[in-house]
């Protein structure tokens, strides 16, 4: 369990690296909008949500 939420914080990490570089190579306003969306919900899905039952 504990190996599982180590790959999935660093899978986070490495999304957030893989999109920095993005927005820093084209920093458009609408890109970069979308790309706060989207760490924002993986970041939700990650660290708040829980399962059906109640497990994290």
């Amino acid at each position: 369990m504990m190996l599982q939420h180590l790959l999935s914080v660093l899978a986070f990490a490495l999304l957030c690296a893989f999109l920095g570089v993005l927005i820093s190579y084209v920093p458009r306003l609408d890109l970069g909008s979308v790309l706060v969306v989207c760490v924002v919900l993986c970041g939700y899905d990650l660290f708040v949500h829980r399962t059906p039952d109640g497990a994290r």
